[in-house]
């Protein structure tokens, strides 16, 4: 059966880098959520990130509020292997000249195994936000079924779409390329 990774970003490589953003031209920063949500987008400008901390870079990074960003190489990566369930969005990282995008994973799919994972808390009526009742309010260790999974080798799983979820093949050809920022936590 198929093993399949929480991707984080790896914040403990000394000296590196972290990113804000992002921002259009005019330097107004951008809905950060759309890039979650599991649908293509169709940007008016070439997103621009700053550096929040100066420092080496990675090649692949998220900011604060979760977006990913990733260098040529790993598009280059997902390319090769074929991965359909993303869309790479050209973007600029300040003092950086090399190409860099945006990472929108398209593919959300249900396969949250509940009865496995660390803790699940759901959202309840006295939680005041009606909209939300009987969703994910929190996930702690989170775990996936692989008999929903199918073929998909990057995917945001449905209900809890703040994780990008990758396969055992696209873990060991990222780590075969010698990328860095990664952090894999078994799902």
């Amino acid at each position: 059966m198929s093993r399949y990774f929480k991707l984080r970003d790896h914040m403990s490589i000394p000296g590196r880098w972290v990113l804000d953003g992002p921002f259009d031209e005019q330097g107004t920063e951008l809905d950060s959520w759309q890039f979650g949500n599991g649908q293509r987008i169709e940007l008016e400008c070439v997103p621009r990130f700053t550096l929040s901390h100066v420092g080496g870079a990675v090649d692949f990074s998220q900011t604060g509020l979760g977006v990913p960003v990733v260098h040529g190489r790993v598009a280059a990566i997902l390319g090769r292997l074929a991965i359909q369930d993303v869309q790479l969005l050209p973007a600029r990282v300040e003092g950086q000249t090399e190409p860099w995008f945006i990472l929108n994973v398209l593919r959300i799919i249900r396969c949250i195994d509940d009865a496995r994972c660390g803790e699940v808390e759901y959202w309840k009526p006295e939680d005041g936000q009606p909209e939300k009742i009987g969703q994910y309010s929190y996930i702690h260790g989170l775990k996936v079924d692989p008999t929903k999974v199918g073929d998909a080798h990057i995917f945001r799983p449905w209900g809890w779409d703040v994780a990008i979820i990758v396969s055992d093949t696209l873990k060991q050809a990222l780590e075969q390329e010698g990328i860095t920022g990664m952090k894999y936590v078994e799902a």
